[in-house]
């Protein structure tokens, strides 16, 4: 065996040294940064995605505040998960929620929904969303926006509520039954109290994320009016 050189040595010592500072690198790499807290619901994901990304966001726009109050009713009887599926779909054949495109739609329009697989093939959710498209119209005609109608319902600032467990969120509130009251008197479909508060819930009018839940403190900007 031949004689190991002082240069030698010290290229062996750099090499050791590398190879220890590698296997740290692999086994920083290797801890898992864990997921922030959120509400329990928010499993899957496209769940997640739009648990952390929008729902609770407080919605202003009136096309985003009709695009939800579709799709809530469309929800009915149905999983919250299987509308997310569908809300390309619904966007497409819906023109993006163009309330006024849709007041439009005749006969042949329904028709023509109900044999799209890409959206909830259910007559009375259709025609539901253009008699509320037509609704939102005449909303918009007396408050200026939907926008400026629906937020009056929370003095125009998100509620935010202290929910501890799931189990202690409501399905609906004092303010769902005057919303969902009110909806119907202008002529609205498919907006009971419980679906009013689901589409509270999802355009921000109230913070329903659990404290725990890492959005409800950064939702918590918003000052409630109460």
């Amino acid at each position: 065996m031949g004689t190991i050189h002082s240069r030698d040595k010290g290229t062996m010592s750099t090499t050791t040294a590398r190879m220890r500072s590698s296997r740290k690198m692999v086994k920083a790499a290797e801890i898992q940064i864990p997921a922030p807290k959120r509400c329990r619901w928010a499993t899957t994901e496209m769940g997640i995605r739009y648990h952390d990304q929008e729902w609770g966001v407080p919605q202003h726009d009136d096309r985003s505040l009709f695009e939800f109050l579709v799709l809530e009713g469309a929800q009915a009887g149905l999983s919250w998960e299987t509308i997310l599926r569908k809300r390309e779909g619904y966007r497409s054949a819906f023109d993006n929620f163009d309330a006024a495109s849709i007041a439009r739609y005749e006969d042949s329009k329904i028709a023509q929904l109900l044999s799209d697989t890409h959206i909830v093939r259910n007559r009375l959710k259709i025609a539901s969303a253009v008699e509320n498209a037509k609704a939102l119209l005449r909303v918009q005609k007396e408050f200026g926006s939907f926008d400026a109608y629906i937020w009056q319902f929370v003095a125009g600032r998100p509620k935010q509520n202290r929910w501890r467990l799931p189990g202690q969120i409501p399905d609906r509130t004092r303010e769902s039954d005057a919303v969902s009251r009110d909806l119907k008197r202008r002529g609205f479909k498919f907006v009971g109290p419980t679906i009013c508060y689901a589409f509270m819930q999802a355009v921000g009018m109230v913070n329903d994320h659990t404290v725990d839940c890492f959005r409800y403190s950064q939702l918590g900007q918003y000052t409630s009016a109460e």
